[in-house]
């Protein structure tokens, strides 16, 4: 399920798909989530800006400049209509082991190349570091993420010995989820696992002063010991 703001709430994307079938409800929609406290521009940040409804774009009194609200969005630049794009990204954020573009294409009534673009537009907003950092309990662990050298074709083994070798090394930190909130994932694939590539990443992602859960990392110099 995945809530839009505070009064809509979606299941499926049947119901996401019949919600913004209405363009002016899906523009409104799209509104809410990125202006919920007004409508700003988004190149000066003045709020004094009057609405073209008949071209659903606005015009702002300080820099006379005319935006909508795709303008600086993964939308940006893009003649799919907001439709297609909210539920595309529902489908693409709500899939657990992922998604192709052939069936993205197949479920928003696009083609494989439009839906491929819309695709990578949806990742990379997703691939951008979040301000909010976890306030915690959170837990920490890294792991080695591939296939085993000795289960490579022998022209694709690395000869380099065992383990590790050929393996992306994929750290996860994890926040509890607290009272009626469910818990929070990241992940990121780092280069090395030292101690103080491992610290750096929990500092940037989790607040001072925040429990930290780990059975590789044991004490860390801004956070309580474990």
């Amino acid at each position: 399920m995945v809530t839009m703001n505070e009064n809509t709430e979606f299941k499926t994307l049947q119901e996401v798909i019949e919600y913004v079938a209405d363009p002016t409800r899906a523009h409104d929609l799209a509104v809410s989530v990125r202006w919920p406290s007004g409508v700003a521009c988004p190149r000066c940040g003045d709020m004094s800006v009057t609405f073209l409804a008949k071209y659903y774009r606005w015009k702002c009194r300080g820099c006379k400049q005319q935006f909508t609200v795709k303008v600086e969005t993964l939308m940006e630049d893009s003649p799919l209509p907001l439709e297609k794009w909210m539920a595309a990204t529902w489908l693409i954020t709500n899939a657990k082991n992922g998604v192709s573009s052939c069936e993205v294409g197949r479920a928003i009534g696009v083609c494989q190349k439009t839906a491929w673009f819309v695709l990578h537009r949806v990742r990379l907003a997703m691939q951008n570091r979040p301000i909010e950092k976890f306030s915690g309990p959170v837990e920490c662990d890294d792991s080695f993420i591939g296939r085993e050298e000795r289960n490579k074709r022998a022209h694709k083994k690395l000869n380099q010995g065992r383990g590790a070798v050929g393996k992306e090394i994929v750290m996860g930190i994890l926040e509890r989820g607290k009272e009626k909130d469910s818990p929070k994932v990241r992940a990121k694939v780092i280069s090395d696992t030292p101690k103080d590539t491992l610290h750096a990443e929990v500092k940037d992602n989790v607040e001072y002063g925040a429990k930290v859960y780990s059975a590789r990392i044991r004490a860390i110099w801004v956070f309580p010991p474990i």
